[in-house]
């Protein structure tokens, strides 16, 4: 990505400062501490632009991890509510096995009392009442008569034992309710399972996207971490020249300092030889001038 994108000054490389081996050996004193101020001043100027995208790239990688323990969080409040689902799943299940049993009792107690079948109570009043209203009203023969009366007897046993079992059902009753109030608490658990696990999945999808995003932030934060050691690259390079141009300084000024002792030496040495020459003069008897004391003096013959 060019550093442009990141709002940030690209690297002109047309601004660093080559120095090659002929400009380190062949350049003068003063070329090369030219040389030296515009490779200190270019390893400056990368060393502050390496810093701030170094700022860059570490705020970045501070978001990532950011964007990292927002996940987790997500993460960590799914794993709860999937634990609540687990729970509730368990105790719906449970009071719906419960309520199944209790229903097969229902059934069973029903097929005992044999309360599906058969006429209801009214009904078999209604049809006594018609046949003594039959016997009463009706002019039958004898064998016509006993087999109605015999009928009646049968409805009247049928509705006894029918209104028996009816004033039996009352334990049926509160079964029935049990199992329904049973059923309505597993329905409860059912609902909180579908809201825990609709919350769960919106975390988890909030999860997701914060992992994304911080795979993006991290992506940019590696890619500004290459514009960065591209600049302290360059800034390094910069600084390894400017130290080999002051070691070459230096050994120039070593260079400079032998050879001015060198040639104070030598002065010193022909100032001497001069002296002594002046001195013998003198000893033969010739006249010395100012200027010969002097040179005398300085060579310590005087």
């Amino acid at each position: 990505m060019a550093a442009e994108q990141f709002g940030i000054k690209a690297l002109d490389e047309s601004n660093n400062v080559e120095l090659t081996d002929e400009k380190l050996e062949s350049g003068s004193k003063g070329q090369l501490i030219k040389l030296a101020g515009q490779l200190r001043d270019r390893r400056n100027e990368l060393n502050q632009m390496a810093s701030e995208r170094a700022s860059k790239r570490d705020d970045l990688n501070a978001k990532t991890r950011e964007k990292v323990d927002e996940a987790q969080e997500h993460r960590e409040k799914r794993d709860s509510l999937n634990e609540q689902v687990q729970e509730h799943k368990k105790s719906r299940n449970e009071l719906n096995a419960e309520a199944n049993e209790l229903f097969d009792k229902v059934e069973e107690m029903k097929s005992d009392l044999e309360l599906d079948d058969g006429k209801d109570l009214e009904e078999l009043e209604d049809e006594i009442k018609q046949l003594e209203f039959r016997q009463q009203t009706e002019v039958l023969s004898t064998e016509d008569e006993r087999e109605l009366i015999e009928k009646i007897e049968k409805k009247r046993e049928e509705y006894q034992n029918r209104k028996e079992k009816v004033e039996d059902s009352g334990e049926l009753e509160e079964l029935i309710e049990e199992a329904e109030e049973v059923r309505s608490e597993a329905s409860k658990h059912h609902q909180k399972v579908t809201e825990l696990a609709d919350e769960a999945q919106e975390h988890h999808n909030q999860m997701i996207e914060a992992y994304r995003e911080a795979d993006d932030i991290r992506d940019r934060a590696d890619e500004m971490h290459e514009l960065f050691v591209e600049a302290q690259e360059a800034a390094d390079r910069h600084h390894e020249d400017f130290v080999r141009v002051q070691k070459r300084l230096r050994e120039l000024d070593k260079k400079e300092e032998r050879q001015r002792k060198d040639s104070r030496a030598e002065e010193r040495e022909a100032a001497k030889e001069e002296a002594e020459e002046i001195y013998q003069a003198f000893q033969e008897g010739e006249t010395l001038d100012t200027e010969d004391l002097m040179k005398l003096q300085r060579a310590g013959l005087l």
